[in-house]
């Protein structure tokens, strides 16, 4: 049997609420579970350097082979 009070869209507008949820504001002075966002992009762009150093010295050494 099939169920005729299925709504398809439900799960859709459950999941948009969801996205477009605010986080709750954090109180002053306290200490963020992610640490700062500024180490977080150094780590990353630290990480990337790294790995397009590793490509390039790839290439350089498929060149040279």
């Amino acid at each position: 049997m099939a169920d005729n009070d299925y709504d398809p869209a439900g799960s859709t507008q459950m999941f948009r609420a969801f996205v477009d949820e605010t986080p709750a504001p954090q109180a002053p002075g306290s200490v963020s579970t992610y640490g700062s966002s500024n180490s977080g992009r150094t780590g990353k762009i630290v990480g990337i350097a790294v790995v397009a150093l590793i490509v390039l010295a790839g290439v350089v050494w498929l060149a040279v082979k």
